[in-house]
């Protein structure tokens, strides 16, 4: 006899024509907090999680919740990051860039006088859920680029300088914290947002703020 449509057969093997599992807002935040240790680890970048916790909160499915996170190992490693965090930044008449694949510890002070400090935090690995960056120009400046979508607070001031947030966009839910902590004298601190990296090393310093290096 034929087993009723939608039951699985006698070996055990289920209805090809079964629809998939949705997934609920727990699932979502399970995988979306998962994501975050895989930042954590230097498995992925700010881009590359932003990207993903995109698909994540869109994600129906289990299938394609799964396939979000299909190249990254399913267990928790715990072990030292692989990349030495960075957490003095220091440009005295000259200059410090860093971009590429980095890692921002969660505790960085960047210093600039009479130089410059370019930050791109795009291709950057964090320790931890939210990271806090403490920016001092004296008659230079510091130029710090975050993926869209980050949650970002600017505060500080200047003194015969100036700090200017121009982060764009709501926040993503699931992406870190970044707290900067701004002073200028004589100087300039900007903290702005953009949508993808550049290769062309045109994504650079606002010319108010570029010194030369």
């Amino acid at each position: 006899m034929d087993n009723p449509p939608g039951r699985r057969d006698t070996a055990g093997v289920a209805d090809e024509n079964a629809p998939e599992l949705r997934v609920s807002d727990a699932d979502r935040e399970h995988a979306a907090t998962s994501l975050r240790e895989h930042l954590a680890q230097g498995r992925l970048t700010l881009d590359e999680l932003a990207e993903r916790l995109d698909r994540t909160y869109a994600a129906r499915t289990r299938g394609e919740l799964d396939a979000v996170s299909a190249d990254l190992p399913a267990e928790r490693r715990v072990g030292p990051p692989a990349k030495r965090a960075r957490r003095y930044l220091v440009a005295i008449m000259s200059g410090v860039e860093r971009s590429r694949r980095w890692r921002l510890a969660a505790q960085t002070t960047v210093l600039a006088i009479m130089g410059g400090a370019h930050l791109d935090l795009r291709g950057a690995e964090i320790d931890g859920p939210e990271a806090t960056i403490s920016c001092f120009a004296v008659m230079g400046g510091v130029d710090i680029v975050v993926p869209e979508g980050t949650d970002v607070e600017v505060s500080g001031f200047g003194l015969m300088g100036g700090v200017a947030d121009e982060v764009r966009g709501e926040p993503r839910p699931g992406m870190p914290s970044l707290h900067v902590r701004a002073f200028a004298l004589m100087g300039g601190v900007a903290v702005r947002s953009a949508k993808r990296k550049l290769s062309s090393g045109s994504d650079r310093m606002p010319d108010g703020l570029q010194l030369e290096e």
